[in-house]
């Protein structure tokens, strides 16, 4: 019962914490993107730091952090995990659903960083909008980060790995660094209880550029999920959860 309260408790607080922090840095941020990337990074560190404290979840990023212009295909259980890597990256640009965009204050962020939003339902148009819009912010180098699955996958579901990931690679000509996480068992898509442990995104070694779509699509699910799975195990998940 306890941890229920400090779940609730937790969630109240981060989510009005997000207007607080987003208003207080909203005249940096109307004039620099620089400002818009502090303020979020910040929500993003009071949201690691308070669940320690409060709900008693720690956050660690293992794996060597990308720093240069890199393709991140990442593992999506969570909003956690989101806040992860987007305070581990110097500069991350996520591939995200349309529908932000119209998000209070994350929405208004996220138009300032330039962020790249794709509207899942146009399928072949949405990859040919997403890989010119990549294309066109080439000029401010980042980390761009895509979920490879397209949507918050919970814990012991499997659901197939989307194409988007593979026309990026094919077109960056970078690198490509997988990421997995446990993520999901401490902070699930939906409920309000919040599990204390140590939730983890780890940043795995970098797939070189050059292979085959099918090659790629193969060794990116593959390491994904295997590691995840690991991590899942790590943190005490089992499939009965």
């Amino acid at each position: 019962m306890l941890q229920w309260i400090r779940s609730l408790v937790y969630i109240v607080q981060v989510t009005v914490a997000m207007p607080v922090i987003g208003l207080a840095f909203a005249p940096w941020a109307m004039f620099s993107k620089r400002g818009a990337y502090t303020a979020c990074k910040t929500y993003a560190a009071w949201c690691m730091w308070s669940a320690r404290w409060l709900i008693g979840l720690r956050c660690e990023v293992r794996g060597t952090v990308p720093t240069g212009e890199v393709l991140i295909a990442a593992k999506h259980q969570s909003f956690l995990d989101i806040i992860m890597i987007f305070h581990a990256l110097p500069r991350a640009k996520f591939i995200m659903k349309r529908e932000i965009l119209w998000t209070p204050v994350i929405g208004q962020y996220t138009k300032r960083m330039q962020m790249i939003a794709v509207d899942r339902g146009k399928r072949g148009k949405a990859i040919a909008k997403m890989l010119a819009d990549v294309e066109a912010g080439k000029i401010e180098p980042g980390q761009i980060v895509i979920y490879s699955q397209g949507t918050r996958v919970p814990p012991g579901k499997r659901i197939p790995y989307k194409v988007g990931s593979a026309a990026l690679y094919e077109q960056l000509q970078q690198p490509c660094v997988p990421a997995a996480t446990n993520a999901g068992y401490f902070w699930p898509r939906r409920g309000l209880y919040r599990r204390p442990g140590v939730a983890v995104v780890e940043f795995l070694d970098p797939i070189p550029p050059g292979l085959s779509r099918a090659d790629f699509m193969q060794r990116l699910e593959e390491v994904v999920e295997r590691r995840s799975d690991a991590l899942l195990e790590e943190a005490g998940w089992h499939a009965q959860d």
